[in-house]
């Protein structure tokens, strides 16, 4: 790797963020028809929050080169963190097609669709993220929520249990199982599922919202 970048990787990961700039701009300076140095100073503007000079930085990028995928890539970040969520799907999508095969794309990809409420069209780039990093618990959750979201109750299920499997603290992934026990009409098995979500997390409304309701149905039972 090229001393000067690795610097600037180095001044980011100590967070001296103007240091890092000041190397980026070096690099661009040296080296003006290469789009890396405008990705990579992208980048850390897009971390530093300056999201409009970041946006001019991947679009110079992508001038350079059209098919400099990490630059559609950080195009999509850009615009998910907007929520312009059309936009993001769009650089996302030509991030993949120019060779980008990341987890991370994939479950942004998938993610641009859930907020559109596209479930369906979302779960194969979620599976595929899945695949990528199965250890993940935030992709496996989200997959396994847009599993529940088009009715496929069982699948998502496993996949809860997976969550947990994984990560024994993840108090959405009880309140979900306490959901579909709910569903499913089985009382007491949500209950217990909303009890481990609060005992996780005390303030999680949607559980406890969850066991008041489950509680009411117990009382009405007996």
């Amino acid at each position: 790797m090229d001393t000067k970048l690795q610097q600037a990787i180095t001044c980011i990961e100590e967070s001296n963020f103007e240091k890092a700039a000041v190397l980026f701009m070096e690099i661009i300076e040296e080296q003006p028809n290469d789009p890396v140095g405008y990705i990579n100073f992208g980048n850390l503007l897009f971390h530093m929050n300056d999201m409009e000079r970041a946006q001019r930085f991947f679009e110079k990028a992508i001038q350079l080169d059209a098919h400099a995928a990490t630059a559609y890539y950080g195009l999509g970040n850009l615009y998910y963190e907007q929520s312009l969520y059309k936009e993001a799907q769009g650089n996302f999508q030509k991030a993949i097609e120019f060779g980008l095969a990341e987890a991370d794309v994939y479950y942004l990809l998938g993610m641009t669709l859930q907020q559109q409420e596209h479930y369906k069209l979302a779960l194969p780039y979620l599976l595929r993220a899945t695949e990528l990093a199965p250890e993940d618990t935030e992709i496996l959750f989200q997959y396994g929520l847009s599993l529940a979201q088009i009715q496929l109750i069982n699948d998502a299920e496993q996949i809860f249990q997976q969550v947990l499997a994984i990560q024994k603290d993840h108090s959405d992934a009880y309140y979900n199982l306490g959901v579909i026990a709910l569903y499913r009409e089985q009382l007491e098995k949500a209950l217990h599922y909303f009890d481990e979500a609060l005992r996780i997390q005390p303030e999680h409304v949607l559980a406890l919202n969850g066991k008041k309701e489950t509680t009411a149905l117990l009382n009405d039972a007996k």
